[in-house]
């Protein structure tokens, strides 16, 4: 299983990774990414299980990232996780909505994770050509 964390803080992606392992991806494969466009380039290369991201960054945020993978015919399946201090109930409602598989917030804690962890430990992985 392949996991891709996007998010422009390291402490952040290496905080969430560690969430992460502690809900049961300890023999997952961590690949980060700083902003959207990374992560896109990132998924061109292989087969992603989930997406784990920030919304707020430079370059490409979060929620054109989510945009991207669901437009993507390769992708429609992908789990797109957000992670963010950004946000309400409403724009919580709209990224569902977009089709985002969950939205946690900053911090999260490992138990956060355990629900979402179990939801993707179920599919299978994505690739993106193209």
């Amino acid at each position: 299983m392949k996991i891709l964390i996007v998010d422009d803080s390291a402490t952040a992606r290496m905080f969430i990774r560690r969430c992460l392992e502690i809900s049961g991806l300890r023999e997952a494969e961590f690949t980060e990414a700083g902003n959207g466009e990374e992560a896109m380039s990132l998924l061109k290369e292989g087969d992603v299980s989930a997406v784990f991201t920030d919304l707020n960054m430079p370059g490409m945020d979060g929620e054109t990232l989510l945009r991207k993978v669901r437009s993507s015919p390769m992708l429609t399946e992908l789990p797109v996780i957000i992670v963010s201090s950004a946000g309400n109930q409403a724009r919580e409602k709209k990224l569902l909505e977009m089709g985002a598989a969950a939205v946690l917030k900053k911090p999260p804690s490992p138990a956060q994770f355990m629900g979402v962890v179990k939801q993707i430990k179920g599919k299978g992985a994505s690739g993106y050509e193209g």
